[in-house]
């Protein structure tokens, strides 16, 4: 298995994981990015996320995404937007690497934090992070905006 820096030619790729993880999640409708965005938003004139790969005989089989993000108490942070692993190559330690790359990621830039969300239902997930000591937040609520929402804002 080779974890490597994404590429534009694996944008591709990326969408296709992208759209199976959002089968996983009971979501398929939701993913309306397009592989002209994501190329546009990882390697145009002003980048917002970056990715590693997994391959597996020549097969990207998961993919990390993160950006780097700013918190005004600690500064700097990386955010972890999902590691997603291919089904079929689950239980091979893939997930692992990936998060692994991210951190050596967050070390080399020395930021405060490495931060990501999960899902409560998602107990393989759970699981995984556990595994890794991570902290659990149960004091933050997440909130947003939908794009609807924030082009009617002031209406």
């Amino acid at each position: 298995m080779l974890i490597r820096k994404g590429e534009k030619r694996d944008i591709g790729s990326l969408l296709d994981l992208i759209k199976e993880l959002a089968e996983y999640e009971k979501a398929p409708n939701e993913v309306v990015v397009t592989a002209n965005e994501l190329m546009e938003d990882c390697f145009g004139d002003k980048p917002v996320f970056d990715f590693y790969v997994a391959e597996y005989d020549e097969k990207i089989i998961g993919i990390a995404l993160y950006y780097i993000k700013y918190s005004t108490w600690k500064g700097k942070c990386v955010f972890l937007e999902d590691i997603i692993v291919s089904e079929a190559y689950r239980q091979m330690g893939a997930g692992k690497k990936l998060f692994d790359a991210v951190v050596f990621v967050a070390k080399k830039l020395k930021v405060k934090r490495l931060e990501w969300q999960v899902l409560d239902w998602n107990k393989p997930a759970i699981g995984f992070y556990k595994k890794l000591n991570a902290n659990f937040d149960d004091e933050w609520i997440n909130c947003k905006l939908t794009q609807e929402q924030i082009e009617s804002y002031f209406d």
